[in-house]
This record gives C-alpha cells, structure tokens and sequence, in this order.
C-alpha cells in the first residue's frame, strides 16, 4: 500500500465517482463523524457521485439512504438496493420473493446452528432489519477469537452460504451476489451507466473489501485497515492517514483539489 498522498493527479482525475464501504470506513463507532459528512456533501456538491456498498442490513441503511447525500446503498453486501425517488425509497432485491422466502428458512437454519455450537457467539444486534442474510457480531457489541469468527465462517460455507468478514460482523448469505456485484448492479441503476472498474475509487477497510481491493485499480484503505492485513490476499493499493471517516474525507479531498487544478 501506498500513502494517498503519492496518487497523481492523473490517476484522481481517470475517476468520476466514489463507491464505500460503510462501517469504520465512513463511520467512526457507528455514527457519521462531521468530517465524513461534510466530504460526502463537498462531493454532491461537485456532481461526484457517491454510493456506498455495506453489510449493514436493509432496515439500519433506510434513513441513510434517505438522509445522505449519496445515490444510494447496496445493503446486505449487495442483495438490496435502496435510492430516493423523488420524496420516496425505493427497495430492490437481486432476488425474487419466492427465493428470498426459501433462503430464509436455510438461513434461520444455519444461524440456530451457529448459536447452538460457538460458544459465546450472538447474532448482530441489527439482524431485525435482515431481508437477505445474516449476521453473528464479533466486535460491535460483542468479541470473539479469530478461531471462532473462522468456526462461524465454516459453518456458513456448510449450509451453503457465502460467508464474509467485516469490521464488526460475519455476514452470510445464499447466492452469488457481492460488493463486486453490486457496484455493477448500482452503477448501472442509479447513474444509467456501465459500471467501469477504471472509472471508480473505492474506500474500504476490512477483509470483506478485498474483492474490490483487487479489481478497482484506484482502491484506497483508510488507515485502520492496517488491523485486517495478516488476513487479507489482496491489498488496497493506497491507504490514508486518517482513520475511518477522517480516512475518507482525506479520498474527498484529494479527488476534488486534483479536479481543481
């Protein structure tokens, strides 16, 4: 990883918008630090558009969705996709509702498992807002060993599910949808654009970014990502000094003085 700081003005201004992650890359103990929300208006404000992609599950991302100033959320790392139109939220889904109602019950299936076998594991506080997947907390409100979060990620990949690691959660879901999915899926909605991995910066922080990491050239980490190196294949090719909203108002700042000279 290089300091952002040593990104050309060439490389910043190849780019014409911002896709995120959320947690500890926006956020700061899950709240929107001033830093981060004034970047993300700098950005609306300079026609940059912005979308993030979490794990966070549909019903915690709505007022987000709503009240930033960003394009939209791919939640549930990428199967539900919220936007404004007009006054209102529209909700979209990668699948229909008849296999949304099938996985569901795989789903409650493999959580009851987890909960019964991992000593110490609990299911994400937010899992009430969950259309898609689920979610066991490892270091939100709750801790557990590295030994324990690899247990959980084995049993999801056991009934099926794809299993990921963010800063806080481990995520399972049915289905071959990803943040790498739904920045096509996004791009493609909400700006009537083809998504172009070349055209984007993304911003993350954690294990779960890496597929972005490795395939969006100018992909950046913000400073904490530091703690998730030991497990990840493949890096973020900047990092910024700041951490988590700090971090990205640092990305913000940067994409807009290179536009401005």
């Amino acid at each position: 990883m290089r300091p952002l700081s040593s990104c050309s003005r060439e490389e910043w201004r190849a780019v014409s918008g911002v896709l995120t992650d959320i947690d500890d890359t926006l956020t700061d103990d899950g709240a929107l630090p001033p830093a981060a929300l004034d970047a993300l208006h700098r950005l609306q404000a300079a026609r940059i558009p912005v979308i993030a992609i979490t794990g966070r599950p549909a019903g915690w991302s709505e007022p987000f969705a709503i009240s930033w100033p960003v394009q939209g959320i791919v939640a549930e790392n990428g199967g539900v996709l919220l936007h404004r139109e007009g006054e209102h939220l529209r909700t979209e889904f990668t699948q229909p509702d008849e296999m949304r109602a099938a996985n569901a019950e795989r789903l409650h299936r493999c959580a009851a498992d987890i909960l019964a076998r991992v000593p110490g594991a609990t299911l994400a506080r937010d899992s009430a807002g969950r259309l898609t997947d689920i979610a066991i907390d490892h270091s939100e409100f709750s801790t557990l060993s590295d030994e324990a979060i690899a247990v959980v990620c084995d049993l999801m990949r056991s009934h099926g599910l794809t299993a990921t690691v963010s800063s806080i959660h481990i995520n399972g879901w049915i289905g071959h949808h990803s943040k790498w999915t739904a920045a096509h899926w996004a791009v493609q909605r909400l700006t009537g654009q083809a998504f172009d991995p070349a055209q984007w910066v993304y911003v993350g922080d954690s294990t779960n970014d890496q597929l972005m990491f490795e395939r969006v050239p100018l992909s950046v980490g913000v400073a904490n990502v530091r703690r998730f190196l030991p497990m990840l294949a493949h890096l973020p090719a900047y990092v910024t000094e700041g951490e988590r909203g700090v971090g990205f108002a640092e990305v913000a700042v940067a994409m807009l003085a290179a536009r401005d000279r």
